[in-house]
């Protein structure tokens, strides 16, 4: 169909408009976790290789990371992915009695 094919109630020809939809990325959320003076280091690599997957050279790093500026960031996610590793390293820390923090903040 054309432009000319299209009418309008009176007769006469309207043109079309194309409306064109963005898709928008979602937000994404940073995982930080939190160092305190109770949870052993070794309990903090664990968690960084058991849910989030990383590999015990760069969980150390991000370990003593935590332990000299007080926090850092574990890793980049969709809001419903960071949701869930928080939900997950809080709910194992609280399990094995540490008092480990780990919270999200948007990017």
């Amino acid at each position: 169909m054309t432009a000319s094919d299209q009418r309008t109630p009176g007769g006469s020809a309207g043109l079309l408009t194309k409306t064109r939809t963005r898709t928008q990325r979602p937000p994404l959320y940073k995982v930080l976790l939190l160092n305190d003076d109770y949870t052993p280091m070794d309990f903090v690599v664990h968690v960084l290789e058991r849910f989030f997957g990383i590999d015990r050279h760069q969980a150390v790093e991000i370990m003593m990371t935590v332990h000299r500026k007080g926090l850092a960031v574990v890793g980049v996610f969709s809001f419903e992915i960071a949701e869930t590793k928080v939900t997950q390293v809080m709910d194992y820390a609280r399990r094995n009695q540490h008092p480990l923090q780990c919270t999200m903040e948007k990017e």
